[in-house]
């Protein structure tokens, strides 16, 4: 028996490691917002496609796949270049864009963020990297800082600001997880991108939502009652006693399970024998 862990451990991994090999696989692309970044090929249009897809990511699947196809359609295809190269006059054409609660205005100022950050950076991961340690157990100074430095341009839409998510206001921060885990997860299975080098996978936050949280609890991963960034913590927590150089590969198996095998939910003795 591996040190450190019991027969419920090898039980629990042994259930994860055969969902994550069911659903890390270009297979699971299609049907998921990460196709939106897998349209490009150039980085920076990679982290802008991956970066909006993952902030439109709430409500059914194909709606947010079509939403974000729709905005690149209306970045003419090269979000980097609509980004950095635009004139007053090329904004015209997404004045009418909206996704459930993100509208016109949100989208403005997004662009304009965008615009000012990769005036001075080649990539969106400083603006993640510059706010944490190589040291840091996890990315949440990274989150904290990323969130001020999104929103410290002038004349800030108050009504953006709901769209960052932050551990500082106790946010699960499930969107920007999720996108972070394509940036930086690198593995032969073609779905995680990892073209960012400075954060490392053991520092990732499982993204959680509902779908995930059902499966955790269900699966003894996660304890506390309310779904927040410290139940975030603690979901990642129980993942790296499983794997720590690598926890949220297993974002694929609760997901898959939660939102993707309807009937999955057993009791945990059938699962895990206890």
């Amino acid at each position: 028996m591996p040190s450190g862990k019991n027969e419920r451990d090898i039980r629990l991994q042994s259930l994860l490691e055969e969902k994550v090999r069911a659903y890390n696989r270009v297979s699971f692309i299609e049907k998921d917002p990460v196709s939106i970044p897998h349209l490009f090929s150039r980085k920076q249009d990679i982290e802008i496609a991956g970066f909006f897809a993952a902030i439109f990511a709430w409500g059914a699947r194909p709606t947010i796949i079509n939403k974000s196809k729709e905005l690149m359609h209306l970045m003419d295809g090269h979000p980097y270049q609509f980004i950095t190269q635009h004139q007053e006059k090329d904004l015209k054409k997404v004045l009418h864009f909206k996704h459930r609660t993100f509208n016109s205005t949100d989208l403005l100022y997004f662009i304009s963020f965008l615009q000012q950050h990769f005036r001075i950076h080649d990539s969106l991961e400083s603006a993640f990297t510059n706010w944490m340690s190589a040291k840091d157990k996890n990315i949440e100074t990274a989150l904290n800082g990323f969130y001020q430095y999104f929103f410290s341009l002038d004349d800030v839409p108050a009504r953006t600001r709901k769209h960052i998510a932050s551990p500082g206001k106790g946010s699960t921060c499930k969107r920007l997880n999720m996108f972070l885990r394509w940036m930086v997860r690198k593995d032969n299975k073609g779905v995680d991108f990892g073209i960012w080098k400075n954060i490392q996978p053991s520092q990732l936050i499982c993204p959680i939502d509902l779908h995930v949280a059902r499966v955790a609890r269900s699966l003894g991963l996660i304890r506390r009652e309310q779904t927040d960034w410290q139940t975030a913590l603690e979901l990642t927590a129980g993942l790296r006693k499983l794997d720590p150089v690598d926890p949220v590969k297993y974002d694929f198996a609760l997901f898959g399970m939660g939102a993707l095998e309807p009937g999955f939910i057993r009791s945990k003795k059938e699962i895990l024998g206890n």
